[in-house]
């Protein structure tokens, strides 16, 4: 079990610095209101955890250290949103949509709510 959280701590800290360093880079180029670094962050995320599912199922690869270190670690450090697009592609694939649908609605919804709650209780 430590190995496998060491694998997923040294691909989180890579995941956590490409995420910053997509950050810097699109910031650099995109001054305007709507937050693209994060956008961006979020699609390429999901993509990257699609291809990579992938080619480790392909490979019979899905479930060893490897999918640790690239999914759980990396993936999860760049961005929780491609393990939340993963979830609910998977939901979908399973005829669960309604599920799938709930679970959307009420991630963003009571993830913003969320948000205001803490803005608010730290007043």
């Amino acid at each position: 079990m430590l190995k496998t959280i060491l694998y997923i701590a040294i691909g989180g800290a890579i995941g956590s610095v490409l995420r910053y360093l997509t950050s810097v880079f699109v910031n650099k180029y995109w001054a305007n209101h709507f937050p693209l670094a994060t956008f961006i962050t979020n699609v390429l995320g999901c993509f990257l955890i699609g291809l990579l599912i992938g080619i480790l199922e392909k490979n019979n690869l899905a479930n060893s250290n490897l999918k640790w270190f690239l999914i759980t670690g990396i993936c999860g450090g760049y961005t929780t949103f491609s393990t939340f697009g993963f979830e609910n592609y998977t939901l979908f694939q399973n005829n669960n949509s309604l599920l799938a649908f709930g679970y959307i609605t009420l991630s963003v919804l009571l993830g913003i709510f969320a948000v205001w709650l803490g803005l608010f209780v730290s007043k």
